[in-house]
């Protein structure tokens, strides 16, 4: 990263400015190391995204009812009856619980198969998604011959893991400048990055994808004028992310997504400061200044291999990674399920066909 060394003297504007702004920034404790990953809340306290707080879902005879579970949680308990039959006495019930791939639950370590039909799926894994099928059998007692009948209720539950989204955050912010061709562009740009980086070291997140364009702009009032376009990505998985998140029994999005949230509202704070410094605390007039409003912040989300989005078929869980369905495939991070060519892949959470 290029420097002071070897030149005759320092450019005196931005590198004066940014080297003030690097004090505020330990000043303000942006510079304070924090401890590893913060371990999840339980998972049994996790809930399917279309629960809205309650921890049951029911049956539909009509229709199969689409749950989603957050992966290495507790799915909720589905109940082996729809919401009105719930509502009335039930003589002599008799439930059976079907898992995917024709699977008769009961006994099976994984579940809680409660005795009034409810069931469980504990420490969901992506090999758990599909089809979970309930049969209820009762009997019904005619009032005058007192006959009793037997009714018969299918209720089918597809059950699909997803995971939260990978969150990074695009930034954009511009300087105003004397020239295009000035060399202290190209240094504003560096040691910004190297600024940065060290606020947000601490959090694992790094800036990556770096970069600048200058451009001349004519204004009405002021004439030919020249502005840098800088951008960059502020990145979860900086080097040791993965160690610091050795300590948590289940996937670390929701630790990365904290943390690289916490990194561009560090970063949105610095450039609050950065006007204000390069205004009023410096005695020269920097070369190079930052255009007043000029930050945005715009997130990024991709989806680990295995999931993707699909707001048509997943329409109660929309901003959620979920698995992709036999016959579609995820090989990298982007946020759709790509359809085999051929149908061959027959699984769920497949990374290629």
């Amino acid at each position: 990263m290029a420097g002071c060394g070897g030149r005759p003297r320092c450019p005196p504007g931005s590198l004066l400015g940014l080297a003030a702004v690097a004090a505020v920034v330990v000043a303000a404790g942006w510079g304070e190391r924090h401890s590893g990953c913060v371990v999840r809340a339980e998972p049994k306290e996790e809930q399917s995204i279309d629960l809205i707080g309650k921890n049951e879902v029911y049956g539909d005879a009509r229709h199969e009812v689409s749950v989603y579970v957050k992966v290495f949680t507790n799915s909720p308990f589905l109940v082996c009856m729809d919401l009105a039959l719930s509502q009335e006495r039930i003589i002599d019930p008799n439930y059976s619980w079907i898992g995917p791939d024709g699977i008769d639950l009961q006994g099976q370590r994984y579940v809680n198969l409660t005795e009034t039909g409810k069931l469980m799926v504990m420490g969901f894994r992506v090999s758990m998604s599909g089809a979970y099928t309930c049969t209820l059998s009762y009997k019904v007692i005619e009032t005058t011959t007192q006959e009793e009948i037997e009714m018969v209720e299918t209720y089918k539950f597809m059950v699909y893991a997803y995971r939260e989204a990978d969150h990074a955050y695009q930034v954009s912010v511009r300087f105003s400048t004397t020239h295009c061709r000035l060399k202290t562009n190209g240094l504003l740009v560096e040691k910004l990055n190297k600024i940065l980086n060290s606020a947000i070291s601490h959090l694992t997140c790094h800036i990556t994808e770096s970069s600048y364009k200058c451009h001349s702009i004519r204004t009405p009032k002021d004439g030919l004028q020249y502005e840098l376009f800088v951008n960059f990505l502020v990145n979860p998985f900086a080097p040791g992310w993965e160690e610091v998140c050795q300590n948590v029994p289940y996937d670390c999005e929701d630790v990365t997504n904290r943390r690289v949230r916490q990194a561009a509202e560090q970063i949105g704070k610095f450039f609050q400061q950065l006007r204000h410094i390069l205004k009023h605390e410096l005695n020269s007039v920097p070369t190079i200044q930052y255009v007043d409003n000029s930050f945005s912040m715009t997130p990024i989300d991709s989806c680990q291999p295995g999931f993707g989005r699909n707001h048509h078929s997943h329409q109660n869980c929309a901003s959620c990674c979920v698995v992709c369905s036999p016959g579609t495939y995820s090989p990298n991070n982007e946020v759709t399920c790509r359809t085999c060519a051929r149908p061959q892949a027959r699984m769920y959470g497949a990374k290629s066909c």
